[in-house]
């Protein structure tokens, strides 16, 4: 999300700072590419009015003009205004009510409505540790109750049976009387979404509002469509009172223009953001971080929760005493860590967060990608046991039923085994020295291009 913008801005701005001093003409020249830039993100336009109107008149302040780092202050103003665009701050979700706390899911179809009413139980049995109920109130969309259903079982959260010959509010307050008699803390609804806004959908909705009396009524919208998501939120706001959005499918949107006009346009924060199809790929929505990555400053905040989120600890400490007590490092241990950098969203996941990404040359961004772990991993599982634990008796026969077994080749083989030998030897160095940096300084050059991020002071 946001690569194009991104890269952009990054561009206007650092040719700024590298002046000494700055004018109202260069000023002027500045705003005309990052007007240009929010254009083409799909920002709207009154948005970007507002924008550009904001930073002129701030940055011809004395404030910038007479800094000893205009090209900074200039970018600090930047910043500023996105995360001022975006709403401040994370708006959290209000459950202070009587159990059980009712929440609303609404959006047309194909937004990933669903999907994201099982990635939000799943984030609120997680995180915020509540048990959770949820009912499909779709009686039209053929297998929309069995496609929750299967979600439910696969998150353990309570599922409450409907059918599609139900009234869509009988199955709301049904589901509702069964949350209060379980002691359950939070309902989420999942509704019928339409193909196009249409009266009959908004009486439903209207009527499924009027029966719950939700405390968030969260408005499900894909981030592609770019600024027509702001509009139809607009739309939607003005028959029910949304508490907020949720963007979904935010990972196939390089433009971000949703998330930038959406505040703006309907007066309503955005919630969460959603990306991927899986269960776990949903994160709230930071103004100020999400202002950082596009600025190219990274997220390590996110990236940490992420982490303390995902990271098998257990066997994290396993790996540790292991290397300690000087046994090798295998592929088995290979494995496990390629899979832990695939449960924090892959290798172009976690280096979106990271500082500095868009200074990166394009071809070495264009290398960074998830592939190569895929492969990796695909090699690693079609040896046997002692294979993968005694890499040394892969020989030339084993070598070739490995390569056929994962679809690859053999110097495929004979790639991972040498970039496995030096991660391995590494690895003794670590136990030795006790130098992760170190660690980090040596695996350069001899992992899969684009593995790791370039290793400066």
């Amino acid at each position: 999300m946001f690569a194009n913008l991104s890269e952009r801005l990054t561009q206007v701005l650092k040719n700024l700072s590298g002046q000494g001093r700055l004018t109202e003409e260069n000023i002027k020249s500045t705003m005309r590419d990052i007007r240009m830039a929010l254009l083409e993100a799909d920002v709207a336009l009154p948005v970007v009015k507002e924008f550009i109107d904001h930073i002129q008149t701030k940055a011809i302040g004395t404030d910038v003009l007479e800094s000893l780092t205009p090209g900074q202050a200039l970018i600090k103003l930047v910043h500023q205004e996105l995360i001022a665009m975006m709403g401040e701050h994370c708006d959290q979700l209000d459950l202070s009510a009587q159990p059980p706390a009712v929440i609303l899911m609404a959006g047309l179809q194909g937004s990933g409505k669903t999907t994201t009413v099982a990635k939000l139980a799943r984030w609120l049995k997680e995180t915020q540790k509540k048990s959770v109920l949820v009912v499909s109130a779709d009686i039209y969309r053929p297998a929309a109750i069995q496609q929750l259903e299967t979600l439910a079982k696969q998150i353990h959260v309570e599922f409450f049976p409907s059918h599609p010959e139900q009234d869509p509010v009988d199955i709301a307050q049904a589901a509702i009387q069964t949350a209060k008699t379980k002691l359950i803390d939070v309902v989420i609804i999942d509704t019928a979404g339409r193909l196009h806004i249409d009266d009959a959908m908004m009486d439903e909705i209207k009527r499924l509002h009027a029966a719950t009396q939700p405390v968030e009524t969260l408005f499900v919208v894909d981030s592609m469509t770019g600024q027509d998501a702001a509009n139809t939120s607009h739309v939607f706001n003005a028959t029910i009172p949304l508490t907020g959005v949720v963007l979904t499918k935010t990972d196939g949107d390089a433009r971000g223009g949703a998330a930038l006009s959406i505040r703006h346009i309907t007066g309503k924060p955005i919630k969460f953001i959603g990306s991927g199809e899986k269960v776990d790929a949903l994160e709230p929505f930071y103004p100020d971080r999400i202002a950082s990555r596009i600025l190219g400053m990274g997220d390590i905040l996110t990236l940490v929760e992420e982490a303390e989120r995902t990271l098998d600890r257990t066997k994290a400490e396993k790996l540790a005493k292991k290397i300690k007590k000087g046994k090798s490092f295998n592929l088995e241990d290979f494995r496990d860590q390629l899979r832990q950098i695939s449960n924090m969203g892959g290798i172009m996941g976690i280096m979106s967060k990271l500082p500095g990404i868009n200074n990166l040359p394009k071809a070495a961004k264009d290398n960074i990608n998830d592939k190569m772990l895929v492969q990796i991993e695909a090699i690693i599982n079609s040896m046997t046991v002692k294979e993968r634990r005694f890499p040394a008796v892969i020989n030339g026969s084993r070598k070739r039923r490995i390569a056929s077994g994962s679809g690859t080749d053999i110097q495929a083989i004979n790639r991972l085994l040498k970039q496995f030998l030096h991660m391995q030897k590494m690895m003794k160095k670590l136990n030795k020295q006790g130098g992760l940096l170190k660690l980090m300084r040596g695996l350069q050059g001899k992992l899969p291009p684009g593995t790791l991020p370039p290793m400066g002071n």
